[in-house]
C-alpha cells in the first residue's frame, strides 16, 4: 500500500485482539484522515492481513471514489484530547463510553456515555461549527493494559481553503451523518 497513513502498528498492544475487536465497530462510522495525501476517507474497510503481521490496514472503497474527499490540509485537522472507549471493560456490549478532560491536574478525565459526550462538546460550540471528529493514524491506543480507546481528532472547515463552501458543506454532513449512525448503533 502507498499510503502509509492507513496502514498502522498494532505491535505495541497487549490485547490485540481486543483492541481489533473493538476498532471494527467504528468502520464506516468515523472518517479516517490521510495528512499525506490530504484526503478523508469516508466508506472503507479495515482489514489485519496475514502478511502484515501486527498491523491494521484501511482499505478506501475503489468502487466509491466520492466517498473520498480531497483537498483537506493537515492544518485542519487537530488532536482533541478526548477518547473513545468500551462502556464495558470487558468489551461484551456495544454501548461507548466518551472521556471528557477535567480542568483539574490531577485527574485523567470523567467517562460519559459517547451521545452525552457529545451533546456537552456541542453545547459549547456554535451551531454552524459543530464537532467534527476523524481518526489519523495513531489514533488506536490502550488507555490501560487491558482496554483499547480511540483518540479523536477533529476537523477545522474554516482551515479549507482549497475548498468551496459547498464542498466544505458536503464535508460537514458526512462526518455528522456517520457520527448519528455510531450513536445511533449504541
Amino acid at each position: 500500500m502507498d499510503n502509509k497513513d492507513l496502514v498502522w502498528d498494532l505491535d505495541t498492544f497487549n490485547k490485540r485482539k481486543r483492541a481489533q475487536d473493538f476498532v471494527m465497530g467504528f468502520e464506516n462510522h468515523l472518517c479516517v484522515y490521510s495528512g499525506s495525501v490530504e484526503q478523508l476517507y469516508t466508506n472503507y474497510n479495515i482489514f489485519f492481513p496475514q502478511e502484515e503481521n501486527r498491523k491494521l490496514v484501511i482499505l478506501p472503497n475503489p468502487y466509491a471514489h466520492h466517498d473520498t474527499l480531497q483537498g483537506i490540509i493537515e492544518q485542519a485537522v487537530k488532536p482533541t484530547g478526548l477518547f473513545i472507549i468500551p462502556a464495558n471493560p470487558d468489551g461484551k456490549t456495544k454501548k461507548l463510553n466518551m472521556i471528557l478532560p477535567l480542568k483539574q491536574e490531577d485527574k485523567k478525565g470523567r467517562a460519559v456515555p459517547l451521545e452525552v459526550g457529545l451533546k456537552l462538546i456541542n453545547q459549547k460550540r456554535s451551531p454552524q461549527r459543530p464537532f467534527l471528529p476523524v481518526l489519523v493514524k495513531g489514533d488506536l491506543r490502550e488507555l490501560n493494559a487491558e482496554t483499547p480507546c480511540l483518540h479523536l481528532h477533529a476537523l477545522n472547515l474554516s482551515h479549507l481553503p482549497k475548498l468551496s463552501d459547498l464542498d466544505v458543506k458536503d464535508i460537514q454532513r458526512v462526518v455528522l451523518d456517520r457520527l448519528q449512525a455510531l450513536a445511533e448503533r449504541q
